[in-house]
């Protein structure tokens, strides 16, 4: 398997921080958007995307304004790959938006990039930022 490269898209939201972070670190929140379902237990949380599931662990969290999530294996060890989702706020214009960081393999970037796009298009229309 090819190494897989990091990748980082900035994404506008007109929205408060507090509510983007709901969203963003719960699983309902993430259920709504994210994925199909999202089952959480401790600090491992379970996406489910049709039939596929995919596990990892809250490697860490900012209150209002990150989270990022490690992918773990079959066993709950960490594997390399991680996404994290940064909520920024410019101090002088108070616009808000969601720096997303994630991984994937050089030709499939775009492509990721694309399903990123997509979602949050999503996130937009739930919390009315379009």
């Amino acid at each position: 398997m090819d190494q897989k490269v990091r990748y980082e898209i900035e994404f506008p939201i007109n929205s408060s921080p507090q509510l983007l972070y709901q969203y963003i670190s719960t699983p309902s929140g993430l259920a709504e958007w994210f994925a199909d379902d999202v089952n959480s237990r401790g600090e491992f949380f379970t996406f489910i995307w049709d039939d596929t599931e995919e596990k990892a662990r809250l490697a860490s969290k900012k209150s209002g304004e990150k989270v990022k999530f490690r992918w773990v294996d079959e066993k709950n060890k960490d594997t390399d790959y991680f996404f994290e989702l940064h909520i920024l706020e410019d101090e002088l214009t108070k616009d808000v938006s969601l720096l997303v960081i994630d991984f994937a393999e050089k030709n499939e970037v775009s492509e990721s990039s694309q399903l990123w796009e997509n979602q949050i298009s999503d996130l937009k229309h739930l919390i009315g930022s379009v």
